[in-house]
């Protein structure tokens, strides 16, 4: 379990003047108030892979409160290609030998922590699924990567009924997504005053502006924006959500929208997917993959036989590349999020490494008019 502010007289004192100096670079990019809550923030990641390796690296120079690895699988020789703490973790102990008996949360938690003493890094090596609600309400936010959908549905049930931001992420080869779940997110934008006057009141299906405020700083008038997001649970989001209207009215648009959405939706809803470089494997993908395609009101033609095979081909696959891209911008997110200083990922990203696109998609079944943007 994290610290609480009690238990931890760190977490009860101002910011120091040595880590003032410490985080100087980022203070001087999002604030002091923010750097302050992004202090005290204990935070959950859910198995150490390639892309939770990239993440948990982010959050721990960022200087957070605490860092707990929940990942009870053990260390193997698959873990070793783009899982750099687990390989560095792996020559420490001079080989998997070295290393029988712990999991990867255990194995890697001892080198994570050396990025930054300051931050207490955790092992837990407990299934996710034998958690209680109490577990994941412990936490201020919560990270599942590479995970099935039936769990992200089951934790992202859990973090929603604490009230707890959630984030999910996957790499499959050169392909990738990111979710999130904030529940309702309140941040501040400063920006100078325009012309128009911002008001209160809806700016989206998922996007209200809450509070207005000026002030004069010299010649300039300077606007103080409070605006706040509304988010959907993965079940209702990414599994069954139609596009935003605007999309339906816009064939450019659509022809726009990543066909890996398609490809992800089909992974999700056939967990016990067959082999896929079997040829059965790959017509039963392909006829559900055609399937979400059309469900989404995609054109036909987005979706081709090679974007399906390059798809396939990557399912579970780790890549360096796509892993930093996507834990670089998660990690950023979160600390985003932790801050309140900037607008948040609303709500899916789909990466797609062959054009070098990130995707943002609003997805939600109860609302309308949310937006998307690349």
């Amino acid at each position: 379990m994290p610290p609480s502010a009690e238990s931890d007289p760190a977490m009860q004192t101002e910011i120091s003047e040595d880590e003032i100096a410490l985080y100087d670079r980022q203070i001087r990019l999002w604030g002091m108030q923010a750097q302050e809550k992004i202090r005290r923030a204990n935070i959950l990641l859910i198995t150490l892979r390639a892309l939770g390796s990239e993440i948990s690296k982010n959050l721990v120079l960022a200087g957070i409160s605490s860092l707990t690895i929940l990942d009870p699988n053990p260390v193997s020789t698959a873990d070793l290609g783009a899982g750099f703490f687990l390989s560095q973790a792996t020559n420490a102990a001079e080989g998997l030998e070295g290393l029988e008996g712990k999991s990867r949360a255990e194995a890697a938690a001892p080198i994570v922590q050396k990025l930054n003493p300051r931050v207490k890094v955790r092992a837990d090596s407990g299934p996710v699924r034998e958690k209680d609600a109490a577990y994941f309400a412990s936490f201020d936010v919560v990270i599942a990567t590479d995970l099935g959908a039936a769990d992200i549905a089951w934790i992202n049930d859990a973090t929603r009924a604490a009230g707890k931001k959630f984030y999910a992420a996957g790499c499959h080869g050169t392909h990738g997504f990111i979710f999130s779940d904030l529940v309702s997110h309140s941040y501040v934008i400063q920006r100078d005053s325009a012309n128009v006057v911002t008001k209160p009141g809806p700016e989206s299906a998922t996007r209200a502006v809450v509070d207005v405020r000026t002030k004069k700083e010299g010649p300039r008038v300077v606007e103080t924006v409070t605006k706040r997001e509304t988010y959907s649970p993965f079940g209702k989001a990414c599994l069954s959500a139609p596009l935003p209207a605007e999309f339906a009215r816009s064939k450019r648009r659509l022809r726009a929208v990543s066909p890996v959405l398609s490809c992800l939706r089909a992974l999700w809803s056939a967990p016990d997917l067959a082999d896929p470089s079997s040829r059965a494997g790959m017509e039963s993908f392909t006829r559900t993959v055609m399937g979400k395609h059309a469900e989404l009101g995609l054109p036909p033609e987005t979706l081709t036989p090679e974007v399906i095979r390059q798809f396939l081909q990557g399912v579970g696959a780790e890549i360096a590349p796509v892993a930093a891209i996507l834990g670089g911008q998660l990690a950023q997110d979160v600390i985003n999020v932790l801050g309140q200083t900037q607008q948040p990922i609303q709500n899916t990203v789909v990466f797609d490494g062959g054009v070098m696109e990130a995707s943002v998609y609003a997805l939600h079944s109860d609302l309308e008019g949310a937006g998307a943007e690349a």
